[in-house]
């Protein structure tokens, strides 16, 4: 059996991701003892890489017990309350918060102050609990509306939590769906109308990539996607190339693979989120060409 494999150029980790965890790397190759205030990158196969070097990941509340400590701040950003703790505790903080989510940050608190002297509101596009989402909610006090999809939309509306009588200023999370964000903004705009103030706060690498990947799921007859099972990105991803290309697998690593998804003759895209390594997609690429090689010596 012969297959094609193809890995995506621009799959792989973000700007801000590749930041955090260069840092993290130098911290650590150096000798240094390093906490990761929650999972610095949503994938499993990479942070049993970095926790083998000695990163330590922290669960929520355990900033406390690092008095004295050196503790990462991931690319996600975190809220105010964060950095008042850490200076509490004496904890030195390694600030890599992505600075695109830095700026979406400021804009949200000035957005907030606006909004105050009017009666207006603030509405976040994102996931609820996403940690990008808590840093954003905490630059305003946890005063914003957090929206998921159109239905959590039309609940909010129908239950009065969004006011649309009042101005109203809608953010997103950097790493949604351009498409979904899209389908948001035009519901607000027609039941609200110029009261809505629209901002553009999707990561300019991460909206590019959703029509680059459609195109990339099109030109292969399989695609495999890999992502860890918690990136949020890395559904949004996925969903993307299932509906462009229905033969999709999305795999956390090459073990999850299935020599019965390929044909011989196909050609196989091999892709991922934002928070996948580089080196676990060059991994799967190359277990998927052995699955040929060992189809092709037993005559498959």
């Amino acid at each position: 059996m012969t297959i094609q494999v193809e890995i995506d150029a621009r799959s792989g980790f973000c700007g801000g991701v590749i930041r955090a965890v260069a840092k993290a790397e130098e911290i650590l190759d150096a000798g240094g003892e390093l906490y990761s205030l929650g999972e610095i990158v949503h994938n499993e196969a990479e942070l049993a890489r970095l926790h083998a070097k000695g990163l330590k990941t922290l669960k929520p509340g355990e900033l406390k017990g690092c008095s004295g400590k050196t503790a990462l701040i991931r690319a996600h950003g975190e809220p105010p309350e964060t950095y008042s703790q850490a200076r509490e505790l004496g904890v030195r903080l390694v600030d890599c918060t992505c600075p695109v989510v830095l700026r979406l940050q400021k804009s949200i608190q000035e957005a907030y102050a606006r909004m105050k002297k009017v009666g207006g509101q603030v509405i976040i596009f994102g996931k609820i609990g996403h940690p990008e989402v808590l840093g954003l909610l905490g630059q305003v006090g946890g005063d914003a509306v957090v929206i998921e999809n159109e239905q959590t939309l039309k609940e909010a509306l129908s239950s009065g939590r969004i006011h649309t009588e009042r101005p109203l200023e809608i953010f997103s999370q950097t790493t949604k769906s351009p498409d979904e964000y899209s389908a948001i903004r035009s519901e607000l705009l027609r039941i609200a109308g110029a009261e809505v103030k629209i901002h553009d706060t999707i990561c300019r690498q991460v909206a590019s990539r959703h029509s680059e990947l459609g195109a990339f799921a099109k030109r292969h007859a399989v695609i495999v996607f890999v992502s860890g099972a918690s990136s949020s990105n890395g559904k949004v991803l996925f969903d993307l190339c299932a509906g462009v290309n229905p033969n999709t697998h999305r795999i956390s690593s090459s073990e999850d693979l299935s020599s019965s998804w390929f044909r011989d003759g196909d050609t196989v895209g091999v892709c991922g989120a934002t928070s996948t390594p580089r080196w676990l997609l060059e991994e799967v690429a190359d277990a998927i060409r052995r699955i040929s090689e060992i189809a092709g010596a037993k005559g498959d």
